[in-house]
Parts: structure tokens; C-alpha cells; sequence
């Protein structure tokens, strides 16, 4: 046996040993192995240590069963009004057979990607382009029940599609930065008015109260003048007619009518030393001398009076 023979039958054996060492296969958590025994399906590994039959089983796909999120690459979308927009998003999936995720399509995230892109773009050409921002959770929900009705041929479970960002031309931009900025300020105006409105309400009721409050107290104050000197005009005539009885009694018992007329006497000279000026003009009885009798006189036309 020449070295050329021994060359052989040593890569032979290599070639053996590496199969043989091909055949055992140890699976990790959450992947899933195919195994195709002579090019046809044989069946599926899940976690664990395997032994396959050398030369015959060969493991063809490793499918992750663990949670995806695939990025959908930024593509331009025309909506209702006309207006172009650059839209990007991220698919979450899951592999539920990895059978039918290795056989029933080329590439299920690929596929997946371009699904996402196409519905997006018709979504997108539903809506008009304020619409665009308000109903992301519409055009989720619409992208996510596209990709399910394919996902059980593709072995795969879409969880949920999220848009990252919906941009718009920059002239669109400004525009919009435009119209934000006029409604801002239109809202600002609307609120300075309402407290403005409130203040002016405000200070008129307040003037309102006040005013009110002003007039109760003047009419309380008139009512408690009026009933005071209501209440002094009755105190007065009270005393004026006590004072009348008190008098009238006087005079009837013996000596009260010398009494009153010399009452009458130190009043009416009272009366005349007070008037009495260098300058003032003092009118005095014709006779002086019989000053007594016309006192007397007075005195007895007082008493007829009170008799009467």
C-alpha cells in the first residue's frame, strides 16, 4: 500500500469521523432542528440530546422559537389627500411550527416584511393625513389581522405590529408646525378672554354685593334713627304730659296757685335778664309799679285755664 492509498483511506476515515460526529446533535431551549432523512422531512427536534443516523438524517433548518421583533425598513406612502409620507414600523412574531416555518414559505420574515409594507401603503391611502396620526392603533390592528391570516401557513403567530414613525414632507412639516402654533395661540386668546369675562363678572358681582350691602346698612341705619327718635318723641310726650298732670295736681291744692305765679315771675325775669344787651331792644309793661297785679292776673287767667 502506497502513501497515495494511505491518504485516501485517512481522509475516508476523517470524513467518517466528522459525520459521526454530525450525527449527535444537542438542541438548546426554544429552537426547534429539522430533519430531513435522504431530502425528505423526517422530523422535528425540540431541546435536548439527539443521535442522528450518519449519512442519511441531516439537520436542514434551526428555527428560534423564541419572540421576534423584525424591523419593517421606512418606505413612502401616499394618503387620501395626496400627501407622501415615509413609514416605518417593527413586527413582534412568534414561530408556532417550525415545519411549516421552513417549508411553507422561502423566508416568513421577509414575507412578513413585504405583507406589512403592502397593507400599509393601502391603509395609508384610506386615511387622510391628520387621520395618519390618530389611528396608529387602527392601522396596528389591521396590519397584525393581515399577517395572522397567513401566519398558520406559515407556522408562525403574529403578536403585535407597532409603527415607529409616520414622517411627512418638510414643507408639510412646517405647515402643520404652522397650523399648531395658530391653534395654540387661538386657544390662549379663548382662555385670556374667559378669565378676563370672569374677572369683569367677578368685580360686578362683587360691586353688586357691595352696593347692596350699603343700602341695607343706610336703611337699617335710617330705621334705627327713625325708631329712635320715635322713641324720644314718645319719651318726650310722656314726660310733657307727667309734667302736665304734675302741674295741673299743683295748682289744685291750696297755694298752688301763688306758687305757679311765682313761678312764672322768676322765669319771665329769667327770660329778661337773658335778652338783656347793651344793644338789645327790651319791651317792659307800661306801668311798673302794678307789676304784682298783672303777674296776679296772668297767674288767675292761668289757673281759669287749668280749672277749665
Amino acid at each position: 500500500m502506497n502513501y497515495f492509498d494511505i491518504a485516501i483511506w485517512g481522509g475516508l476515515l476523517v470524513y467518517f469521523l466528522i459525520k459521526l460526529v454530525q450525527s449527535v446533535r444537542i438542541i438548546p431551549p426554544r429552537v426547534a432542528a429539522i430533519v430531513e432523512r435522504l431530502g425528505k422531512y423526517n422530523k422535528t427536534l425540540l431541546s435536548g440530546f439527539h443521535v442522528l443516523i450518519p449519512f442519511v438524517d441531516k439537520v436542514t433548518f434551526i428555527q428560534e422559537l423564541k419572540e421576534e421583533a423584525i424591523s419593517v425598513p421606512p418606505q413612502d406612502c401616499f394618503t387620501h389627500d395626496n400627501v407622501k409620507v415615509e413609514v416605518d414600523g417593527v413586527i413582534y412574531m412568534i414561530v408556532t411550527d417550525p415545519m411549516l416555518a421552513s417549508y411553507g414559505v422561502t423566508d416568513f420574515r421577509q414575507a412578513s416584511i413585504q405583507l406589512a409594507q403592502t397593507t400599509i401603503r393601502s391603509v395609508m391611502g384610506t386615511l387622510e393625513l391628520d387621520r395618519t396620526f390618530e389611528e396608529r392603533e387602527m392601522i396596528n390592528q389591521k396590519i397584525v389581522g393581515v399577517l395572522s391570516e397567513v401566519g398558520q401557513t406559515w407556522g408562525i403567530r403574529v403578536l403585535r405590529y407597532e409603527i415607529k414613525n409616520i414622517v411627512p414632507p418638510v414643507s408639510v412639516k412646517n405647515a402643520m408646525e404652522r397650523q399648531m402654533t395658530a391653534e395654540r395661540e387661538r386657544r390662549a386668546q379663548i382662555a385670556r378672554s374667559e378669565g378676563d369675562m370672569q374677572a369683569n363678572i367677578n368685580n360686578s358681582e362683587g360691586l353688586k354685593a357691595e352696593l347692596i350691602n350699603k343700602s341695607e346698612g343706610e336703611k337699617q341705619k335710617r330705621i334705627n334713627e327713625a325708631e329712635g327718635r320715635a322713641s324720644e318723641i314718645e319719651a318726650l310726650a310722656a314726660a310733657t304730659a307727667h309734667a302736665i298732670d304734675a302741674v295741673a295736681a299743683a295748682v289744685t291744692v291750696p297755694g298752688g296757685k301763688e306758687a305757679m305765679a311765682l313761678r312764672l315771675t322768676e322765669t319771665y325775669l329769667d327770660k329778661l335778664s337773658g335778652v338783656a344787651r347793651k344793644d338789645a331792644t327790651v319791651i317792659l309793661p307800661t306801668d311798673l309799679t302794678r307789676l304784682d297785679e298783672q303777674l296776679a292776673a296772668i297767674g288767675l287767667r292761668m289757673g281759669s285755664k287749668t280749672e277749665i
